[in-house]
């Protein structure tokens, strides 16, 4: 019983003492390694204790996202002014296994805060925004959230993992890594952005979860299902647990393959996906006598391949990769019906900046012409014909396309500073806004 008591509460008492330290530590900055460019984290090591936390089960991630942009040209709004947004990630992992002899178990708990503003009000006509963003941090509410709330336990030599809680959709499904565009539009969770009004990613939580199937190490099956409450989006909410105010229930179903090719084990990520909700929304073809006559179900699928193309001098880390992406919604529900995207990555381009990263992408988002098609008949019957009255809707027909190309410079291993140009072909789908030219920077920092 002795031994027992030691497995079970010793633990726990290290749980609240690691807590504890990480605020005084990492507040007084006192770490000999605080600052250091070749320092994992801006606060250092904190003299080798952040790392015993880690070997014992207990992980501090405090991470800062800024991303500014300005319109060099075109768009509704030809002012330069810049716009900046940021997001806050307090995160905090808790390996059950070293800490309470429960394998293959975690626990995590993230809370985050957006801030700033958005360039892409201003590049889009402001009666219909854009379809993407050229500052995906942006969005989803400016405010603080609980964004990550769960418990995850694998079972039969992790053949079963079963995650559930506060959980958000993209971080387990139509999901890649180390994403670093600064378009919403060339991002994971894909499908998510595309039909964000039932499939809510990052930093939006709901209540939920998923079973997984690993069949090999390599193929796995999955099958999530959260339930859908628009209070969860609103600010201000981003604490809300209730499900009072549910409207219905999403379950993704995911098929995903992860192999290596070759003898430099060059890592793929392919997924193939289909989702279906039961919260009603309106049919765009329905729309007559002032308003939306029909309502139904929403439902689409979403591919993911994602593949390292070469190994710089034998070096996985560092080569040349290409993800292509696409998104099918119901014709229906959802304003933009499909979407398809292409981008190419080349990390570690030069031997004297291994660590840096090049990237170029292009995306094309395309409007339903059943919701293009109600726009037009919303115009008639209100007799809205001249495209300057400000009770006019914009006719949203088409397609937006989104490109972009960055740099990434890991300047230390804490920090990365990424400057980029976007161009942005009719924001909104609406054929009368220019073209617009978008210089940005973003950066991480790691605390």
């Amino acid at each position: 019983m002795k031994n027992k008591k030691a497995v079970q509460y010793f633990p726990l008492r290290r749980v609240a003492s690691g807590a504890l330290m990480f605020t005084m530590l990492s507040g007084s900055v006192l770490a000999a390694d605080a600052l250091s460019p070749d320092s994992e984290w801006m606060f250092g090591d904190w003299g080798g204790y952040r790392t015993q936390l880690q070997n014992d089960g207990i992980k501090f991630d405090v991470n800062y996202t800024m991303e500014s942009a300005a319109n060099l040209g075109g768009g509704a709004d030809t002012n330069t002014t810049m716009r900046y947004s940021d997001q806050w990630s307090f995160g905090t992992n808790f390996n059950l296994e070293k800490l309470l002899n429960w394998q293959d178990g975690e626990f995590q708990m993230t809370i985050t805060n957006r801030d700033g503003q958005n360039l892409s009000d201003q590049v889009a006509d402001k009666r219909t925004g854009m379809l993407s963003s050229v500052q995906e941090v942006y969005g989803r509410g400016q405010t603080w959230r609980l964004t990550q709330f769960w418990l995850r336990k694998g079972f039969f030599d992790n053949v079963v993992d079963i995650k559930a809680g506060r959980v958000t959709v993209g971080e387990d499904f139509d999901n890649f890594d180390g994403n670093l565009f600064q378009n919403l539009a060339l991002g994971s969770g894909q499908a998510g952005n595309w039909r964000g009004d039932r499939w809510f990613n990052w930093p939006v939580s709901q209540w939920g979860g998923r079973i997984k199937l690993n069949v090999t190490p390599e193929l796995f099956l999955q099958v999530g299902f959260y339930n859908q409450n628009r209070a969860n989006y609103d600010r201000g909410d981003g604490f809300r647990l209730d499900t009072s105010n549910s409207e219905g229930n999403m379950v993704p179903v995911e098929l995903g393959w992860t192999p290596t090719f070759g003898p430099e084990k060059l890592p793929g990520n392919y997924r193939l996906g289909y989702y279906y909700s039961s919260a009603n929304g309106d049919v765009y073809g329905s729309w007559r006598d002032g308003a939306y006559q029909e309502k139904d179900h929403a439902y689409g699928g979403y591919v993911l391949l994602q593949q390292q193309l070469t190994a710089q001098d034998g070096d996985v880390n560092r080569g040349l990769g290409v993800r292509v992406q696409a998104v099918m919604n119901d014709h229906k529900t959802s304003k933009t019906d499909n979407y398809q995207s292409i981008a190419l990555t080349w990390k570690g381009p030069f031997d004297a900046r291994p660590n840096d990263e090049i990237g170029v992408g292009a995306a094309r988002i395309h409007v339903n012409s059943d919701y293009t098609r109600s726009l037009r008949q919303q115009n008639a019957a209100n007799g809205e014909t001249d495209f300057d009255s400000p009770t006019y809707l914009p006719i949203q027909e088409g397609s937006e396309y989104n490109y972009e190309v960055y740099y990434n410079a890991k300047v230390t291993n804490w920090m990365s500073l990424r400057p980029n140009l976007q161009y942005v072909t009719a924001p909104g789908a609406v054929s009368e806004v220019k073209d617009a030219f978008i210089g940005g920077i973003s950066a991480n920092i790691a605390f």
